[in-house]
């Protein structure tokens, strides 16, 4: 018996000029599904074994930022919708897998995030995702492809900008038949 398997976000299909269309259209706002809450910050803390009392101690917290705070780490966590849901359709902030492009495989090169607040008890996130720029067919190691810059700004419930976060993407293809310098 085979089992079949559902790519949760397949990737788009389509050329070079039809990624340069979507350069600089925003994607849906992506909202969350939860506040951010002490019991996964403690969760988290807990499997990195971080004992920072601005995560743990509600007394120091308070003095030093005005009440307790998320890690960093955690940014993600609180952006993003739940991959499965009974009553929604999934969603998913990452704009690069809506990017018609040839390729069948999306690596991510690189991650920068600068955060402008912290995040507090209570905050709710939501995420909006760009396309900043998609390179010409490259032909690396990998295989054929494009490289992809998104940005996402993550916003809480008060319209504050939280943090910005620039992928660096590789969206390629391992051509049938790799020239002599590829091989090496």
């Amino acid at each position: 018996m085979t089992e079949e398997f559902t790519v949760p976000f397949p990737l788009e299909y389509g050329s070079y000029e039809d990624a340069l269309k979507l350069v600089g259209v925003k994607g849906d706002p992506i909202h969350a599904e939860f506040t951010v809450n002490w019991e996964m910050i403690k969760v988290y803390c807990a499997m990195e074994e971080d004992p920072n009392p601005s995560y743990w101690d509600e007394e120091y917290a308070t003095k030093q930022w005005g009440g307790i705070v998320a890690p960093p780490g955690l940014l993600l966590t609180w952006g993003m919708a739940l991959q499965w849901h009974p009553d929604k359709n999934r969603q998913h902030y990452f704009v690069a897998m809506k990017i018609p492009l040839p390729g069948d495989t999306l690596i991510n090169v690189a991650t920068s995030t600068e955060f402008h607040r912290h995040l507090f008890l209570g905050d709710r996130l939501y995420a909006v995702d760009c396309l900043v720029q998609v390179s010409e067919e490259k032909r690396t190691r990998l295989g054929v492809g494009h490289f992809l810059t998104t940005r996402a700004e993550f916003t809480n419930q008060n319209s504050e900008l939280i943090a910005v976060t620039t992928n660096d993407m590789f969206r390629y293809y391992v051509p049938e038949e790799k020239t002599p310098e590829e091989n090496s």
